[in-house]
């Protein structure tokens, strides 16, 4: 006889139009190459092909971001995954707002929707797995018995590996405008803000505290993506780990207060960040989280080295 197996379902909010992940990032580079170094030192799955690479994490088939060559670095567009019976009722929301779909940019095969965020980027709904969190992340806390060594030898030390791409901070030149566009045109929410300097937001459908940030700028681009790893331990090592390769600027270890996350961001090789990123606030399909808005202070950090001067400047200008 056949067994009856329970079946966990992806984390829904019913009969809500939201996007529930954030799918995928694409940049532009002006050597792929450099990128290729880059992304391996800091524990990804780094796959090349002759127009371009993706990034995955290891043990995950998930390509986080697609990185191309052009002249520049450059934010070229956001995937946002949408539930397939959403996907319609997505294409009639913006038809009712008087939002205009694009063509995919260049170079992108997709058969999801494209429209432009009040910046002009470009943002893809695309029906997708949900890989947007169903519950809070684990943290790895554990010590160890009395008599016996709790550190291993440097020599044995584990490389870190990021396990997701968790979100993304972006550059935007209205805060307000953007807001607005990310909660009533793809059905995110506010979490907070911090004064009229940046803001964040989450899923509907079971999120993060945010999977993607944005801070006034004086026009688009990307600040950070943040990598999720399961401890302290491991952004301790991850730092090591991209010092020992050669990428030693960046500003940790610290804990944020809006998200509360602990944090390790290192520079990349165009000025924007990396972050290694454990234990965010989760905000659960059922809760209704109350967004406030926080003094200046508690943009960047409860506790930790002061960042660096030019830590929020938009290196994209």
């Amino acid at each position: 006889m056949t067994s009856i197996r329970s079946i966990k379902r992806p984390a829904r909010r019913a009969g809500m139009l939201g996007v529930h992940s954030l799918d995928s990032i694409g940049l532009t580079v002006p050597d792929l190459s450099v990128a290729v170094d880059f992304y391996r030192a800091l524990g990804t799955d780094v796959h090349e092909y002759a127009d371009r690479i993706e990034i995955s994490t290891f043990g995950n088939p998930h390509v986080w971001g697609t990185i191309r060559e052009d002249s520049r670095k450059k934010l070229a567009h956001l995937s946002f995954g949408v539930f397939e019976d959403d996907r319609e009722r997505f294409a009639k929301s913006l038809e009712a707002q008087g939002i205009r779909c694009l063509d995919p940019p260049s170079g992108c095969e997709s058969d999801g929707i494209w429209i432009r965020n009040p910046d002009g980027l470009p943002i893809e709904l695309r029906v997708a797995e949900k890989t947007s969190p169903d519950e809070k992340s684990t943290f790895g806390t554990g010590s160890c018995a009395p008599g016996t060594q709790g550190a291993c030898n440097r020599g044995t030390a584990p490389g870190t590996r990021p396990n997701r791409l968790a979100h993304t901070l972006i550059f935007a030149s209205d805060l307000d405008q953007s807001i607005e566009f990310y909660t009533k045109v793809l059905g995110m929410r506010l979490s907070d803000r911090a004064g009229e300097g940046v803001a964040f937001l989450h899923g509907i459908h079971g999120s993060d505290h945010h999977m993607i940030a944005i801070a006034k700028s004086a026009g688009p681009g990307l600040h950070h993506l943040s990598w999720g790893v399961n401890s302290l331990d491991e952004i301790g090592l991850a730092a090591r780990q991209m010092a020992e390769n050669g990428y030693v600027e960046g500003w940790g270890l610290g804990r944020h207060v809006l998200g509360s996350n602990y944090f390790h961001y290192v520079r990349d090789p165009w000025g924007s960040y990396s972050e290694y990123s454990c234990d965010i606030d989760y905000i659960p399909v059922d809760s209704e989280w109350q967004a406030e808005t926080h003094g200046a202070e508690d943009a960047f950090y409860l506790w930790g080295p002061s960042p660096p001067e030019d830590f929020a400047v938009n290196r994209e200008l």
